[in-house]
């Protein structure tokens, strides 16, 4: 919140305080309406509540897909609701931390995948768990000891997967070193290495790459990766992780988080949405949810808002559901989504789309930063004192960090820091700045309707595809774990 919306604030209700003194009597309190964003970010929790069964979410090839599943818990933590769904999941996620970050289901032993371990530490704390005894393991440690130490020359910092096995490059991407930001931030000391790392994905325009790994191995940084794509969707994870990470006093975080911001809003479409990078290039709710909730973070309170609009124009309602307004709060991947679904109904086929789709969207309508779920009470409505103006909602949560290098005022433990200033230009960069929506369209079928799939360990899924086909050479390529 704005130093000017905190005082303000402050002196009012003092006002109102001092009234009720002079008078002897409380002042009345009425509760203001919820900002729209703030009510559609609900309604799609409380779809994606029913959409749990016994505590998970379900996937394509299994009952529980639990990097699904932790998105969906993250999402619900986000907005507050369904606390009885909330502990469920909070407690199936815990008894089954080896099925999601191990392939010991499998009857594998010796493999411990470091951006799963790192998500299941943010999980954790967002869920107001304990990272150091969820499920009997001590997640902070395992995260910590999957941190690639001085030996791995400038890949020191990074997640790393453990295996007995010589498995080739590590598979591990921004997503993961954002996840094992916010975890390590949120449940003790972060250590500076992780930080410096997600830092060297980001190239001078602003925007950060997905992969640390170039065509010939691990490369030391962003620019030095030439041709590097930048992406949306890791962008806004990793301006998120820097945000915590600043918070924490964590050197170099605040200005790396807002070039990233700033790289953000060069990227947004005129309608307000983003795309993402390769196969999800086009406009959609994954990310622009992902972007939306960055910026709110960041304080570009405008270009949230803006994201929010795009989000809640995907998003199924009783009157413009059609075939499928029994799924209201829903939100589509993309508007060819929302007009299959309004026309047919949400098939059996495309639900689990669905369910990837709110997840991530619907953060970008809360507008609470992935640093703060679990942290700050989830956004509802406001009271007001009753004979005042209903003030405004402010874009993003009080307590967020923002960007800034001023000193803090007296008395605090740190920066306080805020985006203020109008964006950089950017530097030249691979992906260009978009000024208009392009079409928004299906992308190219994946097995899963284009939609990467949200947070799955990707060796699980190469391994189900493995024993599917007998050991053909068909693999099913995820290109890509999301943020929940």
């Amino acid at each position: 919140m704005p130093l000017s919306r905190r005082l303000t604030t402050g002196l009012g209700m003092a006002t109102v305080t001092a009234l009720a003194a002079i008078t002897g009597a409380p002042p009345a309190v009425v509760a203001a309406p919820a900002p729209a964003h703030v009510t559609a970010a609900r309604e799609a929790a409380s779809w994606l509540a029913g959409e749990f069964t016994d505590g998970s979410l379900p996937g394509p090839f299994a009952p529980e897909d639990w990097g699904l599943t932790i998105d969906g818990l993250v999402a619900l933590s986000a907005t507050g609701v369904d606390a009885p769904t909330r502990q469920a999941a909070t407690a199936q996620v815990a008894r089954h931390v080896r099925s999601y970050n191990s392939y010991d289901d499998w009857g594998i032993e010796g493999f411990t995948d470091g951006g799963a371990t790192a998500k299941l530490l943010y999980a954790a704390a967002a869920a107001d768990a304990d990272p150091t005894d969820f499920g009997g393991y001590d997640l902070r440690a395992e995260t910590l000891s999957l941190i690639a130490t001085a030996d791995a020359g400038h890949q020191r910092g990074r997640i790393t997967s453990r295996t007995t096995a010589d498995s080739g490059p590590d598979a591990s991407n921004t997503f993961d070193q954002s996840f094992a930001v916010l975890g390590l931030a949120r449940s003790g000391d972060l250590p500076q290495d992780t930080v410096d790392f997600l830092i060297r994905q980001q190239c001078a325009a602003g925007g950060f790459r997905l992969y640390p790994d170039a065509a010939d191995g691990p490369s030391p940084s962003c620019d030095d990766q030439p041709g590097a794509t930048l992406d949306v969707d890791s962008t806004a994870m990793a301006v998120q992780a820097l945000l915590a990470a600043a918070e924490d006093g964590a050197t170099g975080a605040g200005d790396a988080a807002r070039k990233g911001a700033d790289w953000l809003v060069t990227q947004q479409h005129t309608d307000g949405s983003f795309g993402g990078s390769g196969p999800t290039t086009g406009a959609n709710s994954n990310s622009t949810g992902l972007a939306a909730q960055a910026l709110a973070a960041a304080g570009r309170d405008d270009e949230a808002a803006r994201a929010a609009k795009a989000l809640a124009a995907l998003q199924l309602t009783a009157g413009n559901g059609g075939a499928a307004s029994a799924d209201a709060g829903a939100i589509a991947y993309n508007t060819d989504g929302f007009t299959t679904a309004a026309a047919a109904g949400i098939t059996d086929t495309d639900r689990d789309q669905w369910r990837r789709a709110t997840a991530q969207a619907l953060l970008g309508l809360a507008q609470v930063p992935l640093g703060r779920i679990g942290l700050d009470p989830p956004p509802t409505s406001h009271p007001t004192p009753t004979g005042t103006a209903s003030p405004t909602a402010p874009a993003t949560p009080t307590a967020s960090p923002t960007l800034t290098t001023s000193p803090p005022p007296t008395g605090t433990a740190g920066p306080t820091p805020s985006v203020t200033s109008p964006p950089a230009t950017p530097a030249p960069t691979t992906a260009a700045p978009t000024t208009a929506a392009p079409p928004i369209t299906t992308p190219a079928a994946s097995g899963l309707g284009g939609l990467p799939t949200t947070g799955a360990a990707i060796g699980s899924y190469l391994l189900i595809a493995l024993l599917l086909i007998g050991g053909g050479v068909t693999l099913l390529v995820l290109g890509r774990r999301r943020a929940g």
